[in-house]
């Protein structure tokens, strides 16, 4: 069995609101010196030895993410 995490975040030209409202609300509780947040998505997968890279690829492309607006990456995580 291998651990993998799949990172998913919004392409840099893509508006990301909920970053925004996070950016917002850190000013309202005090904390200065945040100007960006952008915000994403992590799944963390367990696979069989059986399940190549491209086959995680495939799986985060094609379900993971939404490649018009995001971005991905795949790692596999040693224990």
């Amino acid at each position: 069995m291998a651990r993998v995490v799949v990172d998913v975040m919004p392409k840099a030209e893509i508006l990301d609101p909920q970053g925004q409202a996070i950016v917002g609300a850190l000013g309202r509780l005090g904390f200065d010196g945040v100007s960006q947040v952008r915000q994403g998505k992590r799944f963390e997968l367990e696979v069989d030895d059986s399940v190549d890279d491209v086959a995680l690829g495939r799986i985060a492309e094609e379900l993971l993410t939404n490649t018009v607006i995001e971005n991905f990456t795949v790692s596999r995580v040693a224990d």
